[in-house]
């Protein structure tokens, strides 16, 4: 059976430092015919970076499905789009599992190029261990979180959450509450940016470190699976 043309690249852009993007990530921007981004502003300073001219659409969390058809019969009538979120891999906490499935639906063929993303990092400078884990993403703000929280500190697999600087002390003195003062845990901060951070220790150390700094940027935490 012949390979299709590839109709929609997933591009992973750099969660910091412009420098972490492949050369056959740039390849592809320069080579589609329009790029879908969450944030064209955002993305306009990764493309301008690297002397990039293309159309930029609008595609986030609040107009995918909105946007999906429209993008969809571009995509069939010939059209070869990229995917960029405003950093790391579209998908993984981000707009882009909506549009891949209609693709995947539709007989369109997806390509996923390899790239940043957050966790993976922080997860592994963590010293935790990596061999088996569970990714949640973004813990519910309120409906279920507590739910949520009950049911992860039953987990025997290292945990990876994201949350924000504004959530992160928040966060942390409710894991205290939930997975014990003592549970080793690893949050790091600001990856690959000239602040880069990363505190690890028991979930009453942490807090207290964070309690005292105010967390500032996008910020992973890590977290030891319960012990027999």
């Amino acid at each position: 059976m012949d390979k299709k043309v590839t109709s929609l690249y997933i591009v992973p852009t750099p969660i910091g430092n412009l420098s972490d993007i492949t050369l056959r990530s740039l390849e592809v921007l320069r080579s589609v015919d329009g790029i879908l981004a969450e944030d064209t502003r955002q993305s306009s300073l990764l493309l301008r970076h690297y002397q990039i001219q293309k159309p930029l659409q609008s595609f986030h969390s609040f107009n995918e499905h909105r946007a999906v058809n429209a993008i969809i019969e571009r995509l069939s009538k010939g059209e070869i789009l990229a995917l960029v979120s405003d950093a790391g891999t579209p998908g993984i906490s981000d707009p882009g599992f909506l549009l891949v499935r209609e693709c995947v639906k539709a007989g369109l063929a997806v390509e996923c190029l390899p790239g940043p993303t957050a966790f993976v990092p922080a997860l592994i400078k963590s010293g935790l261990p990596c061999d088996r884990f569970v990714f949640e993403g973004f813990l519910p703000h309120k409906k279920g979180r507590q739910t949520a929280l009950k049911r992860l500190a039953e987990e025997d697999r290292t945990i990876v959450l994201y949350e924000s600087p504004m959530r992160l002390v928040k966060t942390l003195d409710q894991l205290r509450e939930f997975f014990g003062p003592a549970r080793t845990v690893s949050v790091s901060r600001e990856l690959t940016k000239i602040y880069e951070e990363t505190v690890t220790g028991s979930v009453e150390e942490v807090l207290a470190h964070f309690t005292a700094h105010e967390p500032r940027g996008e910020i992973v935490i890590i977290i030891d699976g319960k012990k027999d």
